[in-house]
């Protein structure tokens, strides 16, 4: 029994006649100052019943009440303030604590309903940073407190395993990477790799066709192509397993954005059967006005589709494959727009389970005031901070 309930009981003891205990405890508040007391009573709603002035009432109510639960009741106006007994209310949780074990807390409020959580989602072929670390913890905490409650939660590492940084990888894999020397140290040795393209591009800006050509074999199907990025995709898991592992966290899938790319044009007909798609010079967008938004632009000139693109397609995947009580996304707050934009375009198909969607959003670790950027090399790496730590 806790605090409210203890006071309520009492409180209803006298007032039985005139108030539920419902009605009693719904009425009690947490003061703001711990000088208040733990719990109070206002008793402005007897005012008309009893045809008295609140801190008349108290005062007479404050008389009949047991007060030996307690280490005193005072009276402050129109209130009536209950201080706890300390020792009392410590030894029964303790002993609660004590008699429950990891079982103390338990809850079934979700009845064992699926919640997907999006989270920690790094990028592969390159190291995990400092910037992954607070995705990876607060969607693991998460999981543990709805877990504790009754749901099933399931762990998405939503990687980051497709786009046109892979042609350029593949471009200077080819270039200038070293296999063995990849498959010594891989993460450092493609990170560099990474570096060392964007440096040499900024004065040979042909190189950023080349990875864009690349990128476009592999979205066809190109051998050699898909063998490279697979290689890249399983040395970076390898390495990414070692740092889950110093955390102690686990995933249950690790379906990334390349997951996605077959399931994008079903969403893009789905908008088009609902009249939804819009052209705009030459794109094609979904009209927000009404979420007081600005369009969401669903695919490019040149056909190509976007992130929020992808997005509908994961939403509706896991409504499919969870038929989640709710699905969330840990990601940084600067992606509220979108995911304020993705819910928007899923209402408008008339799927209103993106009600039960929700974005967690968290703050920007920076260098220096600075964002950490892999393309600059100014990245603290994760693993190297979780040693220091240790």
């Amino acid at each position: 029994m806790n605090n409210k309930e203890v006071v309520a009981k009492i409180i209803f003891d006298v007032v039985h006649d005139d108030l539920t205990l419902d009605q009693v405890e719904y009425l009690l508040e947490n003061p703001k100052s711990a000088a208040h007391g733990d719990v109070a009573f206002p008793t402005f709603s007897l005012a008309k019943i009893y045809r008295k002035a609140p801190q008349q009432i108290a005062s007479e109510l404050a008389e009949q009440i047991d007060d030996t639960a307690f280490e005193k009741v005072e009276v402050v106006g129109p209130y009536i303030n209950f201080f706890m007994d300390k020792k009392k209310v410590s030894h029964d949780v303790l002993t609660t604590v004590i008699e429950q074990g990891e079982h103390y807390g338990d809850f079934n409020i979700g009845n064992d309903d699926n919640v997907p959580i999006d989270m920690s989602s790094p990028n592969i072929a390159k190291p995990i940073s400092m910037g992954h670390l607070r995705s990876t913890v607060i969607g693991n905490s998460i999981a543990l407190i709805l877990q504790k409650v009754g749901y099933q939660p399931v762990k998405i590492n939503h990687l980051g395993d497709w786009g046109t940084q892979f042609g350029k990888l593949i471009v200077a894999y080819k270039k200038w990477g070293i296999e063995e020397k990849v498959r010594n140290n891989p993460i450092e040795e493609l990170l560099n790799l990474y570096v060392e393209f964007h440096e040499k591009a900024e004065e040979e800006p042909a190189l950023e066709e080349e990875g864009r050509a690349a990128f476009r074999k592999l979205e066809n199907g190109d051998q050699e192509a898909v063998d490279l990025w697979k290689w890249f995709r399983s040395e970076s898991l390898k390495e990414f397993d070692k740092i889950y592992d110093m955390l102690g966290i686990t995933f249950d899938s690790y379906k990334g954005e390349a997951f996605y790319e077959d399931k994008m044009d079903e969403i893009v007909e789905l908008l088009e059967e609902k009249h939804l798609l819009k052209e705009d010079r030459g794109a094609e967008i979904v009209d927000l006005s009404a979420y007081d938004l600005n369009p969401a632009l669903i695919k490019k000139r040149d056909g190509g589709t976007l992130y929020i693109t992808r997005d509908m397609a994961a939403a509706l995947y896991r409504k499919r494959t969870y038929d989640f009580a709710k699905s969330l996304y840990v990601v940084g707050n600067e992606q509220s727009y979108h995911f304020k934009q993705l819910k928007a375009v899923l209402k408008e198909m008339g799927f209103d389970w993106s009600d039960d969607m929700h974005h967690i959003p968290f703050g920007l670790i920076t260098k220096d005031g600075k964002k950490l950027s892999t393309r600059k090399g100014t990245v603290v790496l994760l693993e190297e901070v979780l040693n220091d730590a240790i």
